[in-house]
């Protein structure tokens, strides 16, 4: 059987990915996570003081979360662990915490390193408390998604949170180097497509070296790829974005504040990003309406027009020939004059009402269409305002016990300079009639 093997190959080490052989052994040899495990890091100086206590690492994938977690147990002498959240639960948990105890009652403790961990529910943190208080193990977790949402306060209140940083184009050229001194083998690309490289590791040096092995298999002798051949070869790795986590809504947000900003190569360089990384072409086009009425408002009525429109004409021609125009909505509405002034006046106007309740209107303005109603004064002496002079009739229309309110302030910008010199006009020919008694 042994002669099996051998022929086939097999009696040798299965082949490792470059990944896995280039991973440091040594905490200076992370890369890009100076502000951490550099000379004045903060890792490097919980490492100094041998006291740790339990942390959260938090950063996107291929940042070094794993490796660092794994060089800080060795570092400190402790007994490195490692589960993942998705495939373990409770009784899991069990087992690693019983086998620290005993291990702790031989003078070694254990860094237990958890991947994933905002993937454990509320129940499954909670059970990491006790033995985190006692010091049965040290706990390291590492996650993509933001703590504060996705873990529990509890735990969070007795963990440090580290953040790790995607790994700019010199880590990730570092990292290529590093790849061709211990392949013996420079990567088969011009200048060009080498960039184009670093730019679709989309800073994670795990995706980096996956994607220098597949250029390695596919190059003949000698063989140089350009960009565009590159772009072929390696069908570019999606951008890091999920539609129901924190990626999705960082750069709505930052769709919507280049708009509110009015950068129009901006908001136009963001909706890029959201449509190549797969977003739902309606999402973005109901929150480009939201922009037109709350950031824009009556300072350009248009707005709100033209963002429905855009809405409509992609949902006639579909995708791709529809995106173009939620580009043009989004041009249109980061060049409109901005305006919040009814979004602010209609959040003022919805806290009185909740604040003073269910009050009656002034009779004058309720109609009357039953004989009693007209008896009880329903109606009585309403102007019509069409038959007044300007067709302003300056009645009051504020319940009694609230008085006259004022929510609505426009800005002198667009449309709503016109309509401030209407309030204006109103209001002194209200101030007039009052006078008079009218």
């Amino acid at each position: 059987m042994s002669d099996l093997f051998a022929s086939a190959g097999m009696d040798k080490d299965a082949p490792r990915p470059l990944a896995d052989r280039m991973r440091p052994t040594r905490l200076s040899e992370v890369v890009g996570q100076d502000h951490l495990v550099g000379p004045d890091g903060i890792l490097t100086r919980l490492i100094g003081s041998r006291s740790l206590g339990s942390l959260i690492f938090w950063g996107p994938p291929g940042t070094g979360k794993t490796t660092v977690a794994r060089l800080m147990a060795h570092e400190t002498d402790l007994h490195f662990v490692q589960i993942s959240a998705i495939f373990s639960g409770v009784a899991d948990l069990k087992k690693v915490f019983e086998a620290a105890r005993a291990l702790r009652s031989t003078g070694k403790g254990t860094l237990l390193f958890v991947d994933e961990i905002h993937r454990f529910n509320r129940a499954q943190l909670d059970a990491f408390l006790p033995v985190m208080e006692d010091g049965t193990i040290t706990l390291v977790g590492a996650t993509t998604e933001n703590p504060s949402f996705e873990l529990n306060a509890a735990l969070l209140s007795r963990a440090r949170v580290l953040v790790f940083r995607s790994l700019d184009e010199t880590a990730i050229q570092d990292i290529l180097l590093r790849a061709e001194d211990i392949t013996g083998k420079s990567l088969p690309l011009d200048d060009a497509a080498r960039a184009s490289l670093v730019r679709m590791a989309d800073g994670d040096g795990r995706a980096v070296l996956t994607l220098a092995e597949e250029v390695w298999r596919s190059a003949k002798p000698d063989e140089i790829f350009d960009a565009e051949q590159l772009q072929e070869i390696i069908q570019r790795r999606a951008p890091i974005y999920d539609k129901g986590q924190e990626g999705h809504y960082n750069l709505i947000s930052a769709l919507h504040k280049t708009i509110r900003g009015s950068d129009p190569d901006a908001a136009l360089y963001y909706l890029a990003r959201m449509l190549d990384a797969g977003e739902d072409r309606l999402f973005i086009a109901r929150r480009l309406v939201r922009m037109a009425v709350e950031d824009i408002g009556l300072a350009d009525p248009q707005a709100l027009v033209i963002a429905n429109a855009a809405k409509d004409a992609f949902d006639f021609l579909g995708s791709p020939e529809g995106e173009l125009a939620l580009a043009q909505v989004a041009v249109y509405l980061a060049t409109a004059p901005k305006s919040n002034a009814v979004y602010n006046a209609f959040k003022a106007a919805t806290r009185v009402a909740k604040e003073h309740g269910s009050l009656m209107p002034p009779k004058t303005i309720l109609n009357a269409p039953t004989k009693l109603m007209k008896q009880i004064g329903y109606g009585d002496s309403y102007r019509y305002d069409h038959d007044e002079p300007d067709a302003f009739s300056g009645q009051d229309y504020w319940p009694e016990k609230l008085g006259r309110q004022s929510f609505y302030d426009p800005v002198d910008r667009g449309f709503e300079r016109d309509l401030r010199k209407r309030l204006d006009w109103w209001e002194k020919l209200r101030r007039e009639r009052r006078s008079r008694g009218d």
